[in-house]
Formats: C-alpha cells, sequence, structure tokens
C-alpha cells in the first residue's frame, strides 16, 4: 500500500513557496501558485494541488517559464481585454485581470478577458468562482496538450480542453464547474497510473486505437471526448475559442512549442464575464436560479456541481490532507 504523509495546508502552501522560490520564481509568482496549489488541496482536488509542482519547476528550470513574470492589460475594445502574461504562469496574471474584466462586464453588461502568452496547468475553478462570488456569470475556456482524439480518430488532436461555469447565489459561495471536455481528466489518468487502478473503457485507447483500462496505455494512445462525438465537439469549441480566435497555440502548436521537453502547456485562456443585473431581470434572476437549483436537490441521489469541494472546504483547514510519500519526497528534493 502506498505510504501517505499528513499536511496542514500552511505546510502544504509553505512547501509549494518553497519549491518555486529555489526555482526561479519571485515572492509574487512564487505566492499566486501556491495560494492556488494550496487551495486545490483544500477542496481535496488533487490533481491540481501539489501533484503539478513538479510542472510547475520543470517549466522553470528549463527556462521555458519566466517565474518573474509581470502580465500587464490592454484594452482591445469596450468589453474586450487582453492579459500579456509575459511567459509566466497563469495564477498572478489572472489575478491582474480579475478586476477589470469584473468592472469592464458591470459597465457594458458583458465582457471578455482573452489571456495569452502564459502557462496554465492549475485548474479553472479558482478564477471563475472568484468571479462568480461578485455577482457575475463566468465562462473559461483553455487548450492543452493534443491528448484527445477527434471523433472516429485515434491519435490526440484537442486538449482535454476544460471548460468552467459560475453562477452566483444569493446565500452562500457560488455554483461552480470545472470539467474537461475528455471523458476524464489528464491528472485523474495520471494518478491511476501511478496509483496502480484501472480506467473506465470509455477514457480513452492504445496507440493502435485498441480499446483498454489500462491507465498506461491510454497514456501512451489518445484520451477520448466524453459521450464520444459530443465531447470531440466540445474540445474542438474550445481550440477555435481559446487558440484561434485570441490568437494563441492550438493545442498541436503547444506540442511543437514544448519540443518534446514534457513540461507545462503555453497557451491562452478566454474568460467569459456577464452580469446579470443588465439581463432584464435585476431584482428576480437569483430567485429563479434558486427555483431550479432546488429543484435538482429535491431529487434523492442528487448534488450541485462542486459540492464535494464545498465540503472538503469546511474540514481540511483543521484536519489536514494527505499526499503519497513519493511525492512529498519529490518536491523536498525541489527546495534546494
Amino acid at each position: 500500500m502506498r505510504k501517505m504523509i499528513s499536511m496542514q495546508l500552511q505546510e502544504v502552501h509553505a512547501l509549494s513557496m518553497a519549491c518555486l522560490l529555489a526555482n526561479g520564481c519571485d515572492p509574487e509568482n512564487a505566492q499566486a501558485i501556491a495560494d492556488q496549489t494550496t487551495k486545490a488541496e483544500g477542496d481535496m482536488c488533487q490533481t491540481h494541488g501539489l501533484f503539478r509542482i513538479p510542472w510547475y519547476v520543470g517549466g522553470l528550470r528549463s527556462g521555458r517559464a519566466n517565474g518573474r513574470a509581470r502580465p500587464w492589460i490592454e484594452h482591445l475594445a469596450p468589453a474586450v481585454l487582453r492579459v500579456d502574461g509575459d511567459n509566466g504562469y497563469a495564477p498572478l496574471g489572472l489575478l491582474a485581470g480579475q478586476k477589470p474584466l469584473a468592472d469592464c462586464a458591470r459597465k457594458n453588461g458583458v465582457a471578455a478577458l482573452a489571456f495569452v502568452k502564459m502557462f496554465h496547468v492549475g485548474a479553472l475553478w479558482p478564477e471563475v468562482e472568484a468571479l462568480a462570488a461578485q455577482g457575475l456569470c463566468v465562462f473559461a475556456f483553455t487548450p492543452s496538450y493534443p491528448f484527445v482524439a477527434p471523433a472516429g480518430g485515434s491519435k490526440g488532436l484537442y486538449g482535454t480542453n476544460p471548460m468552467g461555469f459560475g453562477w452566483p447565489r444569493k446565500d452562500g459561495p457560488p455554483l461552480v464547474f470545472d470539467q474537461a471536455s475528455s471523458a476524464m481528466a489528464r491528472g485523474e489518468i495520471q494518478i491511476a497510473a501511478r496509483d496502480g487502478h484501472p480506467v473506465p473503457e470509455t477514457a480513452g485507447i492504445g496507440p493502435n486505437g485498441e480499446t483498454t483500462t489500462d491507465p498506461n496505455v491510454v497514456l501512451a494512445g489518445a484520451q477520448l471526448g466524453y459521450g464520444g462525438h459530443k465531447g470531440a465537439s466540445m474540445a474542438m469549441m474550445v481550440e477555435l475559442l481559446a487558440g484561434a480566435m485570441i490568437g494563441e497555440f492550438l493545442s498541436i502548436e503547444a506540442a511543437e512549442d514544448d519540443g518534446g521537453e514534457g513540461g507545462p502547456p503555453k497557451g491562452g485562456e478566454l474568460i467569459l464575464a456577464m452580469d446579470p443585473v443588465r439581463f432584464g431581470d435585476p431584482d428576480g434572476f437569483l430567485d429563479h436560479g434558486e427555483k431550479l437549483l432546488s429543484a435538482i436537490l429535491a431529487q434523492e441521489g442528487t448534488r450541485l456541481p462542486g459540492a464535494r469541494r464545498m465540503a472538503a472546504r469546511k474540514v481540511t483547514p483543521e484536519r489536514g490532507i494527505e499526499v503519497p510519500e513519493s511525492l512529498y519526497q519529490t518536491l523536498q528534493g525541489f527546495t534546494t
């Protein structure tokens, strides 16, 4: 059985900071990344917590990622903003763009933020939740590396291409989901391979298009979209929105840029924010939305998206989290 190490969230943050500072990040960039990593662990989202720190360190050590990035903002149109990430990691740029995007959405009713020249290896839910908590309805999209085969194909072409959505609520945190276009997130398959667990046949195929439940074979082959052609179509949509439209890499181009180094993907993210107050029912939209959410929960066995993360968030500050000893030792090795 895999040996686990217990950690408090403040220890997660401190270890993340130590790894990043020792490998080329300045304090501002390290803080933004460590904050996001700690949030993920606090929500028991292991695929985007400490598990990702080796990716961050790899990009810094190779020189591809700028650990001292200074993102900057420009207005392309009245309701369109762009953040140039200065070839750094996404968290600091997302913080820089958050208030201007929210202000622009309130002014115009809708606003878009194109985030370019950055490396994105985190979840989408932190930026979506932060904006939805301010009363906005939010969408976010980003491509990655070509892991997912197109419908009927057998070779990776699309990224796992996650989509995030946030909806404000009257009392309590917003409704948020963050899901891949693929049947499984890449990190979930990687963790299954690390821990020796099988994956569903719908997760992916082997190098020759063969059906498999072996995560290592899927990682050597191609992932599949959720729901077959439907997920593949959504992945294609994300490529066009967060790649072609904003002048950033498609997933196949991100792989070419990586040059076989296996580091984090460089590319873009598109965030759309809408102020529901401007859409015709300023006094009733929250209650109207709650009618739907209440009807969902009225059915036995249901839950709202993000409910498990919210439940974890209540207990991990006191109880802490567990990480594999092998990962812990790897991270300790990055601190010197």
